[in-house]
C-alpha cells in the first residue's frame, strides 16, 4: 500500500549541530516530516508523549537521563512509536541494552543521508537495521548468557541499593511514597531477575555485578 502520510519523526540529540543536521535531513525528503526535538533524554520523553511520533531517532550517550532510558519509557509509554538509535558509540554493553531497552534500529552516526532516511522508513513499517558493527556485537552478546541484572528496571534498581543500605519492605515503601504492596512486588522481580532467594544473596549479587553504587 502506497504511503500518503510523511512518516513523523521527532530528534532527541543534546548536541545542537547534531539535531540542526538531522533537522535538515527531514527536509530533504518528503516522506519524512519533523514533528519534535529535544536537546536531553527528560525533554525528549516529555514531548515524546506529547506528539506521538511514529519513529524517534535518540541519541544514546546524553548527560541527565540518557538514550537508553529514553527508549525504556517511550517503548512503555508510546507503543506505536518506533525507535532508532543513532550514536557514534559502538561498545556491546551499549548495543545490548539499547535493543532490550525497546530500540527497533541501532546505527553509528557515520550513515549516508540516504541510509539514515531507509532505516527511519524501515523502523516505520517495524523492520530493524542494524549497523555492522552492531549486527556483530549482537551475534556476539547473544550467544552467551546476560549478566544477572541486566534487564532490572530502574525502580527495581532504586529499590535494590535502598535493600542493600539494610531497609526492610516498610521503609523502603515510605522512601519511595508507595505502598508496600508494590515494593513486594519489585522485591520478588528482583529475587527472580538476579536468580536469588533472599535478600542477602541479591546484595552479595548487586555488588559482584556493579548493578547499585
Amino acid at each position: 500500500m502506497t504511503q500518503t502520510e510523511p512518516i513523523r519523526v521527532m530528534i532527541v540529540d543534546d548536541h545542537d549541530v547534531v539535531r540542526q543536521g538531522l533537522a535538515v535531513l527531514m527536509e530533504a525528503f518528503d516522506d519524512l516530516l519533523l514533528v519534535g526535538e529535544a536537546s536531553n533524554g527528560e525533554d525528549g520523553i516529555r514531548l515524546c508523549l506529547d506528539c506521538q511520533p511514529d519513529v524517534l531517532l535518540t541519541d544514546l550517550v546524553m548527560p541527565g537521563v540518557d538514550g537508553v532510558a529514553v527508549i525504556q519509557s517511550v517503548h512503555q509509554h508510546c507503543p506505536h512509536t518506533q525507535i532508532v538509535a543513532l550514536t557514534n558509540f559502538k561498545e556491546e554493553e551499549l548495543v545490548y541494552a539499547a535493543l532490550q531497552a525497546g530500540a527497533t534500529s541501532y546505527l553509528l552516526k557515520n550513515v549516508t543521508v540516504d541510509e539514515l532516511a531507509n532505516a527511519l522508513r524501515a523502523a516505520h513499517r517495524g523492520r530493524p537495521t542494524l549497523a555492522p558493527e552492531a549486527a556483530q556485537v549482537l551475534v556476539k552478546v547473544t550467544a552467551r548468557p546476560p549478566s544477572p541484572g541486566y534487564d532490572l528496571t530502574e525502580r527495581e534498581r532504586e529499590v535494590l541499593a535502598l535493600i542493600k543500605q539494610g531497609m526492610n519492605n516498610r521503609e523502603i515503601a515510605d522512601f519511595l511514597t508507595i505502598s508496600r504492596s508494590t515494593v513486594k512486588n519489585h522485591v520478588s522481580n528482583i529475587f527472580s531477575k538476579l536468580a536469588v532467594s533472599n535478600r542477602a544473596e541479591a546484595v552479595a549479587t548487586a555488588i559482584q555485578h556493579h548493578l547499585v553504587s
